[in-house]
């Protein structure tokens, strides 16, 4: 499916979400080391795990409300409160005030109202794209995404650590941007049937959270979504530790890496440079070969594909702990990328096959706590160097990407059992 077919809405989105996309690559990657830095690693790890217990409960908000009220509604206001919290961290590192605790308060503000935004924007998608199509769309978002991933690290790397407040205030106009396009260029895709049956609804709060608490017991009970969550959340801490162990790995590890020599002259990065090209060279990767690896995925089983995926994750962290030579890690950043790329569309794709119409914000905000309870969990990483060392914290981290392959593999080996027995899933 061509972009020039796609729907309008999800063409102004692809415009606005990038902007927006190289904003937050700019700053993202390096806040781990900021925390770690102000608070010691340690207390970084905790405070890190307690902003994602927020994320976590609104992840679950965003997706209830975003079948409720519309995914529009909810991706505009995340937008403003995600802007106003960039503002918040500003001023927080602004030449009135220096206050890292505040910087924490601003970010977690922020987690929650991104957290907010993305099941809304994962089921417009599945709203208006025909489902033999949707794993080729979800691929070109992901790829936009990783644009930023490429260029975002390594203009951050360079303002991140010297010009803090002015890249936040950018991040929160950038914000106040994409809230304006998806209120100019957008329209609600929310199906009318579910529009209807929200205004039926009874407005009590507590009536709210009743119903959103029976309507996610109702998905925990999908024991193959259950297997395919509890996977998610094994297989992400490995993927998280990209933007929390890594940067403070490298940093501590590879300090001031040798490139290479031409005559006489050495070429080097500092540790957050060599974080930043790591990072960059993940989102290029990702950036050129989304769609093609996706396209030939899509002739395998889906089974094998999560399978390899997750072992290909296991073997980076594994190369990752056994040495500390910056070219190392740059292949080590290409096998975890390859495992990445593998489930990019299938992933979201294999979502909508599961989800009632009726329940897909809640489908995909659920979906999601693969990333958010991931999230929340994986920051303690940064502590377990303290304890374990960075050696046997790659190893465990490796242990778990093991275990969520095999998840993987029984949870498919069930969704085609039932699927044979049940032709019309």
């Amino acid at each position: 499916m061509k972009i020039k077919d796609w729907d309008k809405s999800l063409k102004a989105r692809l415009i606005g979400e990038a902007f927006m996309n190289i904003t937050f690559w700019m700053f993202f990657p390096f806040l781990a080391i900021y925390f770690a830095e102000e608070f010691g690693k340690t207390t970084a790890g905790f405070l890190l795990i307690l902003s994602q217990v927020f994320s976590v409960a609104a992840n679950l908000v965003g997706g209830y409300c975003a079948d409720q009220f519309g995914r529009r509604t909810m991706m505009v206001i995340s937008s403003f409160g995600q802007g106003a919290a960039f503002f918040l961290f500003a001023f927080a590192n602004s030449p009135f005030l220096e206050s890292p605790g505040l910087g924490f308060i601003a970010f977690t503000i922020a987690s929650v109202f991104g957290s907010l935004y993305w099941p809304a924007s994962q089921a417009m998608v599945a709203d208006v794209v025909p489902e033999e199509h949707r794993g080729e769309v979800f691929a070109v978002f992901y790829t936009s995404i990783n644009i930023a991933v490429v260029v975002g690290p390594i203009l951050g790397g360079i303002f991140f650590f010297s010009a803090r407040f002015g890249l936040m205030v950018v991040a929160g106009l950038v914000c106040l941007l994409l809230a304006w396009i998806l209120i100019k260029f957008t329209k609600e895709t929310l199906p009318t049937n579910v529009d209807n049956l929200a205004t039926d609804t009874p407005k009590g709060a507590m009536h709210a959270i009743r119903m959103q608490v029976k309507d996610y017991g109702v998905i925990m009970q999908d024991k193959l979504f259950l297997l395919f969550i509890i996977a998610g959340v094994l297989s992400a801490q490995t993927f998280m530790q990209l933007d929390l162990l890594l940067p403070v790995y490298v940093k501590d590890v590879i300090a001031n890496p040798q490139l290479m020599s031409v005559f006489g002259w050495d070429f080097k990065l500092t540790g957050e440079l060599a974080f930043s090209v790591l990072i960059s060279e993940n989102g290029l990767l990702v950036a050129l070969l989304t769609v093609a690896v996706t396209r030939y995925v899509l002739k395998f089983s889906e089974k094998n594909v999560f399978f390899i995926s997750s072992i290909l994750y296991t073997i980076a962290m594994m190369v990752f702990a056994y040495y500390e030579l910056f070219w190392i890690f740059v292949l080590a950043m290409a096998i975890f990328t390859f495992g990445e790329l593998m489930i990019v569309g299938l992933s979201q794709s294999f979502i909508s096959k599961l989800a009632p119409e009726h329940m897909r914000g809640q489908y995909f905000a659920a979906a999601s706590l693969r990333y958010t309870v991931g999230r929340m969990i994986a920051p303690l990483s940064i502590p377990m160097t303290v304890w374990f060392g960075f050696f046997w914290t790659f190893t465990i981290i490796a242990i778990l990407s093991l275990l969520s392959a095999f998840v993987y593999y029984l949870m498919f080996y069930l969704y085609e059992q039932k699927k044979t027995a049940s032709p019309e899933i």
